[in-house]
């Protein structure tokens, strides 16, 4: 289980970005609800660096300075409810965002919400969000796509926003994550074995990206989520 979701978080960091929800509920069901979302980190890090040498000059860093102060309100917000929850109300609360993240992809697809004006209190929304479920769950790409599909970027900056984006977030997340103690020797150990499993994920990712359309797979990943959500919501 461990191997399949490295290989979708490679997937996400050059492809789907909402696959690493699927591989959010994937650790969480091996690891320890907390624990998971730490050697997650490290291992999206990994993704993230060949994502951004990929898309090295295709980001909009001006939306990126933008959301700064938003997204870090969100991963500090996350940091604290970190801080005072339980294992078991961890685990749920992966599934419950994964599953409302879910929720807010369908709205979207069915009222065809691709041209939301790129305002401040749209931008504010979407970084606070984005910080928040990616320190909580790993899994801020859903709330990123829709952003930056209403920013209507072309496909390249697109992504190449995207993996920037998520680098500087876990960047960040790092020492939040470090300091809650979710980083533990033996977990680094797993997470090197698996590094190598994430960079193929993220080579392979690359080449499907140019055969396959968003249509084929948003579809599969809807049902996917949801399915993995549902052992983490009974536990």
């Amino acid at each position: 289980m461990l191997i399949v979701a490295a290989l979708l978080t490679g997937l996400a960091k050059t492809a789907i970005p909402g696959l690493a929800s699927i591989a959010a509920a994937l650790y969480a069901l091996v690891l320890p609800a907390k624990e998971s979302t730490g050697m997650m980190l490290v291992l999206l890090l990994a993704g993230d660096l060949l994502a951004i040498w990929t898309y090295r000059r295709d980001a909009d860093f001006k939306l990126l300075r933008r959301l700064v102060v938003s997204v870090l309100t969100g991963v500090v917000a996350g940091a604290i409810f970190m801080r005072f929850v339980s294992q078991a109300q961890m685990r749920k609360s992966i599934g419950i965002i994964l599953l409302l993240l879910v929720m807010l992809t369908i709205w979207q697809r069915r009222r065809k919400l691709t041209n939301i004006p790129a305002n401040k209190p749209m931008r504010a929304i979407a970084g606070a969000l984005a910080g928040f479920t990616t320190m909580v769950a790993n899994a801020g790409g859903p709330v990123t796509s829709m952003y930056f599909l209403a920013c209507k970027f072309s496909v390249k900056t697109f992504l190449g926003t995207t993996a920037w984006f998520f680098f500087l977030v876990n960047l960040s997340k790092l020492p939040f994550t470090i300091s809650l103690g979710l980083i533990q020797p033996q977990h680094l150990q797993i997470a090197a074995f698996l590094v190598p499993i994430v960079l193929f994920g993220a080579l392979a990712g690359r080449a499907l990206a140019r055969r396959l359309t968003l249509a084929v797979f948003e579809p599969l990943v809807i049902i996917t989520t949801v399915i993995s959500t549902l052992p983490l919501l009974l536990a």
